[in-house]
């Protein structure tokens, strides 16, 4: 079936719900951050694009999916285990895989438009 403009997703016009939450106490690190998540498209329950954000702090991330992001406000950094980081600024844009575990912390509110890619499971 063939799609038409009718169903592209505006983000800028989009009637998504942003939903608020804290973050699971069994992933803190430091503080309890809220953060928020505007989900704007979806297909396939594998393929996800929306824009995200928190308040200050820091909790443990593990990637079962492949995410494409783009900051577009605020500083944060991402810890993997073994101890490297990666300072997160406006204007970065940032290819995580699947697999990847360790940290992420705000240190100023951050936003940021993301993709989603889950492979199926076996």
């Amino acid at each position: 079936m063939s799609k038409t403009l009718a169903d592209l997703v505006n983000f800028a016009t989009s009637k998504a719900v942003t939903e608020r939450y804290p973050t699971p106490a069994d992933r803190l690190v430091r503080g309890q951050p809220e953060q928020h998540n505007t989900l704007h498209f979806a297909a396939d329950n594998r393929f996800f694009a929306g824009e995200w954000g928190a308040e200050t702090g820091c909790w443990k991330v593990r990637y079962t999916e492949n995410e494409y992001f783009h900051i577009l406000s605020g500083k944060s950094i991402l810890r993997d285990l073994q101890g490297g980081e990666m300072v997160l600024e406006p204007g970065d844009k940032v290819c995580v895989p699947a697999g990847f575990e360790g940290e992420w912390e705000v240190l100023e509110p951050t936003r940021k438009v993301y993709v989603i890619y889950e492979e199926p499971s076996d």
